[in-house]
């Protein structure tokens, strides 16, 4: 990666931003498509933490490996003392076996950087880049916080417990959006991101014959009745006004066609946006999983876990954040968004400190593409206007 070349930022910050980011495109992108012909699952990003270290290096970027695992933190030292802004970009790949028959495509069977990763990665070593030769402008210090396991949202916190919100005032998050036309960015306000919860569920009934079911438990049947009843746990139990999703994802039970089994086991999810649909949520689905195991004479064992809060976003980001993509990029590219249920471990940021998570198209003409699909392929156009939409907020935050 070259060094970008920034001029005196009296005036024009955008120009000499725009030059770095473009003279940077190129080796950002060659970057991008190695980690993406090597893509790594949670916890076992020791090769694409390499080359964030190896760049962090040579850029003369103080940082620390082996954070959370596999995560790197890396620290850019403001020319004046100021807060501490943490900008976090994820690096884990997704099961998928790719079929985008890309030159630079997976060489790892069933491994697939299939929600963008390797473009977050890319662009905040990018954004190290320019921020780097920023840095006397600053006033403060940035957190580049390179985070592994997004996908199974257990990275942010394992990094957090070994010091990456340690001193941090605020938090910056990014992600791109194939359904957005690169060059667009866009903002949520408030609860932009789902809580996610997961549940595992074991109803045992009596094995038996499949002729003879009176003398069985049928714990299939039980297991039907459940998974129709947790529906009406949105429909009925939680406040309309309130978004929620109940979706069972596993129903595994039996091995033929005339055996009644001894168990079934299903896996699902709980999506929320608000703390009093999570609550009700879960107390109604601990509810109906007794109930129906007592009324079809089953047992029924639970395991109901709250894995990551809803990502809120806070004003106090949201506001300068914007008001600089928009004096970067133009006011035109940016535009306010709603919420979606899919969720981030990069709210275990935003419940610690003020944070914010900007969208940034990543579409291609012509394209209708979709994340965490197999042949999913970002325009990587947006691996440079992201490093200009980052630097140029981190500028102005800390200025």
């Amino acid at each position: 990666m070259p060094r970008p070349m920034i001029g005196p930022l009296a005036n024009h910050p955008e120009t000499r931003i725009a030059e770095a980011a473009a003279a940077l495109e190129p080796s950002l992108v060659a970057l991008r498509r190695d980690i993406h012909a090597h893509p790594e699952l949670a916890f076992e990003e020791t090769r694409t933490a390499g080359i964030v270290a190896a760049e962090l290096a040579r850029l003369g970027i103080p940082h620390r490996t082996g954070v959370g695992r596999t995560g790197v933190l890396g620290t850019i030292e403001g020319g004046r003392p100021g807060p501490t802004l943490a900008i976090r970009a994820d690096m884990d790949a997704l099961p998928i076996q790719e079929e985008t028959g890309l030159d630079y495509a997976s060489t790892v069977p069933g491994r697939m950087h299939a929600c963008g990763h390797d473009i977050h990665t890319a662009t905040l070593l990018g954004a190290a880049a320019v921020l780097r030769d920023l840095a006397p402008a600053l006033a403060g210090r940035v957190l580049l916080v390179f985070q592994p396991a997004e996908e199974v949202l257990d990275g942010a916190e394992a990094m957090i417990a070994e010091g990456a919100a340690d001193g941090v005032d605020l938090a910056l998050g990014f992600h791109n959006h194939p359904d957005m036309p690169v060059g667009r960015f866009a903002y949520v306000r408030g609860a932009a991101l789902a809580a996610s919860d997961r549940f595992d569920i074991v109803l045992r009934g009596r094995s038996g014959h499949a002729a003879l079911p009176h003398a069985a438990v049928d714990p299939i049947v039980a297991a039907a009745h459940l998974v129709a009843q947790v529906q009406s746990v949105v429909s009925r139990e939680l406040n309309p006004l309130h978004p929620a999703v109940v979706t069972v994802g596993m129903f595994q039970g039996g091995t033929t066609y005339n055996i009644i089994p001894e168990r079934v086991h299903l896996k699902g999810t709980v999506r929320t946006l608000h703390a009093e649909a999570r609550d009700a949520a879960e107390a109604a689905i601990r509810r109906l999983v007794e109930g129906t195991a007592q009324a079809m004479r089953c047992t029924a064992e639970i395991d109901y876990v709250r894995k990551v809060p809803p990502l809120v976003n806070s004003d106090r980001v949201l506001e300068p954040a914007v008001a600089a993509v928009r004096a970067q990029l133009g006011e035109a590219v940016v535009e306010e968004g709603g919420p979606v249920m899919g969720s981030e471990d990069f709210s275990a940021f935003a419940d610690r400190v003020p944070a914010f998570q900007l969208r940034i198209g990543s579409g291609a003409p012509g394209r209708r593409d979709a994340l965490h699909n197999a042949g999913y392929r970002p325009d990587e156009r947006c691996i440079g206007l992201g490093v200009q939409a980052l630097s140029r907020i981190a500028l102005d935050i800390l200025a």
